[in-house]
């Protein structure tokens, strides 16, 4: 009877490792999903803006990503007053580029993509499983889909938001976000109803994002999908510098 109390005992102290370990094999997988380690990534994004008490802004931009090398290029299209306007991306520097004055200026993966409550963050790899670590798990439902839904702390100061909730469907695709500051404010949620299949890949076809305090709306829609190999050259401010004459 003893050695069956010890064995119970044992499997009581180790079934917490091994749920953590399993959400966190979860957060792998959602990454695995988002992420194009194998192949260059470019897309046209779609982004429109709604601010209370104001004219509906579109914003329309080509992204350009590189995932094994934590590289993208973003180039605005529309509006005009915004055209030629870039970002460059090279793992943690991050510069955003202005054709009028012809400066590269750092900016940070934090800061909001041209006016709009999408972050400069929103358009790089997933890396959940990387930056967080799982302190909270339940399955739920969310609309027609069984979903986990797991609680998130940041493990390093890089991130743009310490703390999410994030519902994962069973096929490992996110379908919402809720993004909270420190204090367990709730600051922006994003919810991803459609994805399309390109080429055996998931990409989401639109998202939505929620700015809590402010009420802004933000839809993104992403078309054009393209996993053909990119010039190196894109990747480079010259590659800036030269879409602009």
């Amino acid at each position: 009877m003893k050695s069956v109390y010890s064995i119970l005992f044992m499997l009581f102290i180790m079934v917490p490792g091994l749920w953590a370990e399993d959400y966190q094999v979860i957060l792998e997988k959602v990454d695995a999903l988002a992420s194009y380690m194998d192949t260059d990534f470019a897309a046209e994004y779609t982004i429109v803006e709604d601010k209370p008490g104001e004219d509906r802004e579109k914003t329309v931009a080509i992204v350009f990503r590189r995932d094994a090398d934590e590289k993208y290029v973003i180039v605005i299209m529309e509006p005009q007053v915004s055209k030629g306007q870039g970002y460059l991306k090279v793992e943690d520097a991050l510069w955003f580029y202005d054709p009028e004055s012809r400066r590269f200026n750092f900016s940070s993966s934090k800061d909001r993509f041209q006016n709009t409550n999408a972050r400069n963050s929103d358009f790089t790899r997933s890396t959940l499983a990387n930056d967080y670590d799982v302190t909270g798990a339940e399955t739920v439902k969310l609309g027609r889909y069984d979903c986990w839904k797991l609680h998130l702390e940041a493990n390093n100061d890089g991130v743009t938001y310490p703390i999410m909730d994030v519902w994962v469907d069973e096929d490992y695709l996110v379908r919402k976000t809720e993004d909270y500051g420190l204090s367990g404010e709730l600051l922006r949620t994003t919810a991803f109803p459609s994805y399309q299949m390109v080429e055996g890949r998931y990409i989401p076809h639109k998202f939505l994002l929620l700015e809590t305090l402010s009420r802004e709306k933000t839809q993104i829609s992403i078309n054009k999908v393209s996993f053909r190999d990119i010039p190196n050259t894109t990747f480079s401010k010259q590659f800036l510098e030269q879409v602009n004459r």
